[in-house]
């Protein structure tokens, strides 16, 4: 457990808390999935939010978030275009038939990511 020490300030007590930089993976750039893993944890589990915040595994856990959402897409997709394929000429043809059906896919993929990964 982690001792709070305090300082006097008029009439209150005030607790010397200061953060320690986590050093998870610095130089990765979390993502899509990890900026709305992040913002929800904020807002809906705010007590598991500021506990792995005190605990310095925050940005452990929205790195690892980012990566298995971004590994799931690139999967789902794949199974989907596998399944369901799109012929290529279509693209020339018909590029808003084309353009619809990906982005249906697209949005069908993150839907899965959303309700396994984000927003659990």
């Amino acid at each position: 457990m982690i001792e709070i020490t305090y300082h006097k300030e008029g009439d209150y007590f005030v607790p010397d808390l200061y953060l320690e930089k986590e050093n998870y993976e610095e130089d990765y750039i979390v993502g899509k999935y990890g900026h709305l893993r992040l913002e929800y944890l904020k807002n809906q589990k705010k007590a598991e939010y500021i506990i792995m915040f005190m605990n310095k595994t925050l940005r452990r856990h929205i790195v690892e978030t980012d990566k298995q959402a971004k590994k799931r897409f690139e999967i789902l997709m794949t199974q989907m275009l596998e399944k369901n394929p799109i012929n290529e000429n279509l693209k020339n043809t018909d590029h808003l038939k084309w353009t619809g059906l990906m982005n249906n896919y697209k949005h069908t993929a993150e839907e899965i990511i959303f309700r396994e990964l984000i927003y659990c």
